[in-house]
């Protein structure tokens, strides 16, 4: 219990939380928090005293939560996004008082943290939707974060901000004001979708160095390894080469082999196709990337794909003259179909495969789930063993690399 005021509020205490909460303690501001779950709040207390008698103060109510905090107050909610969200306003927002401010760090749609805005400004409130992205060692130890909102409520939490970001020695902290409404969602969610895109990428060439290239696990750690050190240094980079480098801890060989072909996602990937769409912006990348998750969900059917279809040659010939869709390629069609009469599918046709992401029964995106599970604790499932995983890829990377 703090017997002063602190200075700030977090409530939502997932894995972001807690490490949020602890670095903006670890900079020396006090800060109380606060979870549904009260055996979150006496972990993150816990974990505080272990990383070095951090001023975290925990509570299991949301009144004595909100009334530990010197005003005008300030609090972080990271919760997931939608209806938890305006759950959690609605239970702040009764011992609130005017001129306090809440911060949505979610990633959430921006039109709702507009919608929220508004709806706060009713009783008094600022409000700020702020994007927050370096995953959990991020957020532990400097993310990048995107406000956006009222102005007036980033003064009250920009001596914070500041020293929390991520600090970059030619440029300063990895933080400023974005702009009004839900600016900083909006940047937020770009940002995730150029991180779909990246991912995809670095899934397909690591596709094409082991499908193709016959490179062993060891070998493509080197690869990654050596990449890094040039123009395509990044954390995304970095951070492959070091999964590749990770056994499997429940059996022989590499953890990596052992994560299914299935990616998830939260949904602000698809948000920025979405959007570009609406505002006519080519993002062929992008969209290829959440074409590729997409596939990679459908792993029944791609396993089952070619025993499904059945097609027949013969259409295609009618089609090659009079009809609307009459073209040349249509021969290309027919070609493939007098090539093997039993064809089960235009895409599993050499000539034709335009889609062999679809016909495989195993995709890159086992590395795709991997990333994600090393930078935001998303969880993979795997081939062998039912059930969710979650592995500490930077701790055991991080041995590895202190004992050579």
């Amino acid at each position: 219990m703090a017997v002063q005021p602190t200075r700030i509020g977090l409530a939502g205490l997932a894995v972001m939380g807690q490490n949020l909460a602890l670095n903006i303690a670890s900079k020396g501001f006090p800060i109380s928090v606060y979870n549904r779950t009260t055996s979150k709040v006496d972990e993150t207390v816990e974990r505080a005293k272990k990383e070095g008698n951090l001023p975290v103060y925990g509570f299991h109510d949301p009144e004595s939560f909100v009334n530990s905090i010197q005003k005008p107050r300030v609090i972080i909610m990271l919760v997931k996004a939608g209806a938890p969200v305006d759950q959690t306003i609605k239970t702040l927002s009764a011992y609130l008082e005017k001129g306090d401010c809440i911060v949505d760090g979610g990633n959430e749609w921006y039109e709702n943290t507009e919608r929220r805005e508004k709806a706060v400004a009713e009783n008094g409130f600022l409000y700020l939707g702020m994007g927050v992205s370096g995953g959990e060692e991020g957020a532990r130890n400097g993310p990048s974060m995107m406000p956006g909102g009222s102005f007036e409520a980033y003064k009250n939490i920009e001596d914070i901000l500041l020293k929390v970001a991520a600090q970059v020695r030619d440029s300063g902290p990895c933080v400023t004001y974005i702009g009004k409404g839900g600016s900083g969602n909006f940047v937020k969610m770009v940002h995730n979708g150029i991180e779909y895109g990246d991912m995809q990428l670095i899934a397909e060439a690591y596709d094409v160095l082991k499908s193709v290239g016959k490179l062993t696990n060891e070998e493509l750690h080197g690869v990654f390894t050596e990449w890094n050190k040039g123009e395509l240094e990044s954390f995304l980079v970095e951070i492959t080469a070091d999964i590749f480098g990770i056994k499997d801890d429940k059996g022989d060989g590499h953890l990596v082999d052992k994560v299914l072909d299935k990616t998830g996602m939260k949904g602000t990937g698809k948000w920025t196709v979405q959007q570009a769409a609406e505002l006519s912006v080519p993002s062929p990348t992008i969209e290829s990337s959440l074409d590729a998750r997409f596939l990679s969900g459908l792993k029944d059917e791609r396993v089952q794909a070619a025993k499904v279809f059945k097609e027949g040659g013969e259409l295609a010939r009618i089609w090659k003259g009079g009809c609307i869709i009459r073209a040349i390629f249509l021969d290309r069609i027919k070609q493939a179909y007098d090539r093997n009469a039993e064809l089960a599918n235009l895409l599993v046709d050499p000539d034709l495969a335009y889609f062999d992401s679809y016909r495989r029964e195993r995709l890159p995106a086992n590395l795709v789930q991997a990333q994600r599970d090393y930078f935001g604790a998303h969880t993979y499932e795997r081939t062998d063993v039912e059930g969710s995983f979650h592995t500490e890829w930077f701790k055991i990377a991080r041995q590895s690399k202190s004992n050579m």
